[in-house]
């Protein structure tokens, strides 16, 4: 079938023509021909099947009649990113170029200005992120109730933000005779839910399993140490193999701030990286965007603020740094490669803490993801794999008393100590002079042989603490002793037992108890 086929208008197809378009995807032969007969529609397919342009195309063909009204949008468009809804609005550029319709992009990061005076001049369509259209909204900028045409795209992105409930606040302020779009790349149960209380008997339009990656997309998995230094080198591994092929990539990590670390971690070993993530200016962002689509940057190192809806074509590689905690976001970030029906090659790292992660994803995809060795031929369990690792911060060379290395690791018994520390450890030595290596074996040796020593001694006892403890009591003693004899010569009589005498037959040390020196009663003894 052709786009000609759809029921499109002259000017529309001209467009396409313009851009090389004919034959249209699955999702957009389904889904154009029942926007363009006004039902609501609720549109599931993979990432990258071209489900922008399956809403674009019609709806600017129904909004080619008429003429918006000041602060008064004829349609509006839901994205939950800034990056997702910069993009929309290039389509509706591209597509719409032979139309006279008026579009507002309103998202953070942009002047509040600027965007008040495009809605004073009246709009066609208007692209928004939940949070910046609901603030202009509370300020009287927009009035939502001539507003006829709904689109809310990559619903479940919105659940997963935490949009919903503005989308759900959104609706109730839109006239209730409206037509809506609700498009998603996966259908879970929650969203099914939602687009049955959005929409009002709609046309399901599904072409492909929810949540299966694409097939243009070759997936391969490898296994690395847990430590980030040897993930590090194992990317660089993986972009030095495959840099013959690469024209450009990105490279997702789980957490903003390891972004930053990769980053410039490929930045110090000469590589073109740029990095992209939800902290960073949205003038900087839309900025390293453009240069991305413009291949003045190789590789871009980003959270999954770009794992949504972005269509830059000459993407020939994803690099998951990480395991994504969320399974359904592996789908969507293998999906900004392989698509149009291009080939493309999605390659992830893992652990052995990512276990319960890869379980939750076999599931989703329904089944195992392809691992392979390093390039080097090695496996990346081994130290070979460390070779280009970066250098090494040198740190304190203090080592241990002995008494702190022998209670650490019993003799006979060596605590374990897990793989990645054994190879650091290598590592560390190899960098160490062959003068501080040797004077820490000494000193390793010298701290061995005080250990063993102090393990050949017997065990201080008991009545041996006693001894020592009367010793260093002997001047008491002595002067114990002294008062004694004085006592004596005075003709003083001490009670019971002489205490100079018992001192050295009891057990006692220097106190003897008292019931010791009394006296036994006569009576006693007779019996």
């Amino acid at each position: 079938m052709k786009f000609d086929e759809l029921g499109l208008r002259a000017e529309t197809l001209r467009a396409l023509t313009d851009l090389g378009y004919e034959t249209p995807t699955p999702i957009q032969e389904k889904a154009i021909p029942v926007v363009l007969m006004g039902r609501d529609v609720m549109g599931v397919a993979q990432t990258g099947t071209g489900k922008t342009a399956g809403f674009t195309l019609p709806m600017i063909d129904i909004l080619a009649e008429g003429r918006g009204r000041a602060r008064m949008p004829r349609s509006l468009i839901l994205e939950p990113t800034r990056e997702l809804a910069a993009q929309v609005a290039e389509s509706f550029d591209r597509y719409g170029k032979y139309h006279r319709l008026t579009k507002a992009l309103l998202i953070g990061g942009e002047s509040v200005k600027d965007q008040q005076a495009v809605l004073q001049r009246g709009v066609d369509v208007l692209i928004a992120t939940p949070g910046r259209l609901l603030d202009l909204f509370e300020r009287g900028q927009i009035l939502l109730a001539d507003t006829k045409l709904l689109v809310i795209d990559e619903a479940d992105r919105m659940l997963d933000m935490g949009f919903m409930p503005d989308v759900e606040r959104i609706v109730n302020l839109l006239p209730p005779l409206r037509q809506t779009l609700f498009f998603s790349a996966t259908m879970a149960p929650e969203i099914r839910k939602l687009g049955n209380k959005f929409l009002h008997n709609p046309k399901e339009v599904s072409v492909a399993p929810p949540a299966s990656p694409a097939q243009t997309v070759t997936q391969r998995m490898l296994r690395t140490h847990t430590d980030p230094k040897s993930k590090r080198a194992a990317l660089r591994g993986l972009l030095d193999a495959e840099m013959d092929s690469l024209t450009s990539a990105l490279i997702f990590c789980n957490r903003k701030r390891d972004v930053d670390v990769v980053y410039k971690s490929l930045k110090r070993h000469g590589y073109n990286a740029e990095a992209l993530h939800g902290d960073m200016a949205q003038p900087a962002r839309m900025e390293t965007l453009r240069r991305f689509k413009n291949d003045e940057i190789r590789l871009l190192v980003c959270s999954d603020v770009a794992a949504r809806g972005l269509d830059i074509p000459r993407v020939s590689h994803v690099f998951n740094f990480d395991v994504p905690v969320n399974s359904e976001d592996y789908v969507h970030r293998i999906g900004r490669t392989g698509r149009a029906g291009r080939s493309g090659k999605a390659f992830m790292l893992a652990t052995r803490d990512d276990e319960k992660l890869l379980a939750s994803l076999y599931k989703l995809i329904g089944g195992n993801i392809q691992e392979l060795d390093s390039p080097g031929g090695e496996t990346v369990e081994t130290p070979a794999v460390l070779e280009g690792a970066e250098a090494k911060p040198r740190r304190s060379r203090k080592r241990r008393s002995g008494r702190d290395e022998a209670a650490a690791e019993p003799r006979g018994r060596p605590t374990p100590r897990s793989e990645p520390a054994a190879v650091a450890e290598a590592v560390e030595a190899a960098e160490l002079p062959a003068e501080e290596t040797q004077a820490e074996e000494l000193e390793a040796q010298a701290t061995e042989a005080e250990v063993a020593q102090a393990a050949d001694k017997p065990k201080a006892t008991r009545s041996d603490g006693k001894r020592k403890a009367a010793a260093s009591k002997a001047p008491q003693n002595k002067a114990s002793e002294g008062k004694a004899s004085e006592g004596k010569a005075s003709g003083s009589k001490p009670a019971g037992r002489k205490r100079d005498e018992a001192v050295g037959e009891t057990p006692f040390g220097d106190h003897v108890p008292a019931f010791i020196l009394r006296e036994v009663p006569a009576a006693v003894l007779e019996h």
